[in-house]
């Protein structure tokens, strides 16, 4: 049952959060909860740079357009690459917020999380496109935490808990005790890398190219870290590089292993790297409170297994693990007053770094 408080205040106000991932942006209205959640897409006309479809519409026209329309991902490695068209596409969903709204209300505070990894540069040119798009406040949170939270992870206890956000860009990982990050490390190594991974191991192996989306239907499909206890098969389509012509193979969850091993390398070694400069009382504690996995990536077949493993401490994905983000990011503008603490500069990357 929806908190009569907070309906009430969501006729007045119109606070939204935002995942402004380098995947998929999700949208949470306060009061309503998440009402948007399509991929970070948009189409471009090559000659005017104007953007002719964003989001779901974007993303199911690529390879299918015209010489004068582009498709593109404006947030590569969790940051803006292109500024207007990430600016055109907040617009775009901001809009959609507003139109649903019961009575017309002014777009009052935005909040939206950012790589804990993001220079002060890159900071600026999420609230300048969030301003652009028309918020009268333009707030960050650093991934981690508004995952951690979005987690119903304990941050605010004096021990120790670690947490790695594994999205379409990059790969955060961060260890938390007092309501700080003690100690974090980022690499742009996730999903999309993945998905590069088995199209260059299909092309190697088979002479078959295939496409982003089919690439990452077959990571999600028969992807997997680990062994299975069954083991998947399914049939991959694309075009001979040999003889140019259409063609479908086979391809196995042992294969998508060996393909993805790049990738998962990087990720275990980025966790190592964490680890090795983490204090002995800090590892104590990792002892008991283990690993929560969040974002998308999270949900490779078997990755928990492995990492715990390889590492020898309990590994498990959170709860609803591709909505962390945004629904941290949501608690921290319901709670302001207990909660603006975990705000991120933007002036400042996470080092303190103007």
């Amino acid at each position: 049952m929806r908190n009569p408080v907070q309906w009430l205040l969501s006729l007045v106000t119109l606070d939204i959060s935002i995942d402004l991932g380098t995947a998929n942006t999700l949208v949470n209205v306060f009061g309503k909860g998440i009402v948007i959640n399509e991929p970070s897409w948009v189409a471009v006309d090559k000659k005017t740079r104007r953007v002719l479809k964003v989001g779901r519409a974007a993303k199911e026209i690529i390879g299918r357009t015209p010489p004068n329309v582009v498709t593109l991902r404006p947030i590569r490695d969790g940051v803006i690459s292109e500024f207007d068209a990430t600016a055109t596409m907040l617009e775009y969903f901001i809009r959609r917020v507003i139109n649903q709204s019961v009575v017309p209300v002014p777009l009052t505070r935005v909040i939206v999380g950012v790589p804990v990894g993001a220079t002060s540069v890159e900071r600026r040119a999420v609230v300048d496109a969030a301003q652009s798009a028309g918020a009268r406040e333009a707030l960050l949170v650093e991934e981690p935490v508004a995952s951690a939270l979005g987690a119903g992870l304990p941050i605010r206890g004096v021990h120790s808990t670690m947490l790695m956000d594994i999205g379409g860009g990059t790969t955060e990982i961060a260890v938390f005790a007092a309501r700080k990050i003690v100690i974090s490390n980022s690499i742009r190594v996730a999903g999309d890398e993945m998905d590069e991974n088995v199209v260059t191991y299909l092309r190697d192996k088979y002479n078959l190219l295939v496409g982003q989306t089919m690439a990452e239907t077959a990571k999600k499909t028969v992807g997997a870290a680990a062994p299975l206890g069954e083991e998947k098969v399914m049939t991959v389509r694309g075009r001979n590089l040999i003889s140019g012509l259409p063609e479908e193979v086979e391809i196995s969850s042992i294969e998508m292993r060996e393909a993805l091993a790049p990738s998962l390398k990087a990720i275990s070694q980025a966790l190592r790297d964490l680890l090795e400069q983490a204090p002995p009382e800090v590892m104590a504690d990792l002892l008991d409170s283990g690993l929560c996995l969040t974002g998308g990536g999270s949900l490779l077949n078997g990755l928990p297994e492995k990492l715990g493993e390889e590492f020898h401490i309990r590994v498990w994905r959170a709860d609803d693990p591709l909505t962390c983000v945004v629904r941290g990011a949501a608690a921290i503008l319901a709670g302001m007053d207990d909660h603006r603490e975990f705000l991120a500069s933007p002036e400042r990357d996470h080092r303190g770094r103007r």
